[in-house]
């Protein structure tokens, strides 16, 4: 189930190319990371629920790459670009075998069932 985006007919060349290279060097770091490490955080300073992710992924002596992107006052842009990418709205963003898992809730419930484990 994807949720509805707009057509890509509906973009001027223009805005198609904005589009494309709105922070594309921050998207090809994040894209990099999640094909080249088992499992990725991508966070940012500040928010509770990132330190909560890395926490139960540390007490489950799971290895992670973890990507930090300023903070509630800084490289706002550079986390929507990734929100954009990814279609996820909020912080963290957790990877697994390239796959999004989704947020902290997520994260906590995949560790519970064991569809994260040590590899």
């Amino acid at each position: 189930m994807s949720r509805k985006t707009l057509d890509t007919e509906k973009l001027s060349p223009e805005a198609a190319q904005a589009i494309a290279n709105f922070h594309g060097n921050v998207i090809s770091e994040v894209s990099n990371a999640v094909d080249s490490n088992r499992i990725v955080v991508v966070g940012m300073a500040m928010n509770p629920f990132v330190k909560k992710a890395k926490n139960v992924l540390e007490d489950a002596g799971i290895q992670f790459k973890y990507l930090e992107y300023g903070s509630y006052t800084s490289k706002w842009k550079e986390r929507l670009a990734i929100k954009i990418w990814s279609g996820w709205p909020t912080y963290p963003q957790v990877f697994v075998d390239g796959k999004l898992v989704g947020g902290f809730q997520e994260t906590k419930k995949a560790l519970e069932t064991g569809k994260i484990s040590k590899a």
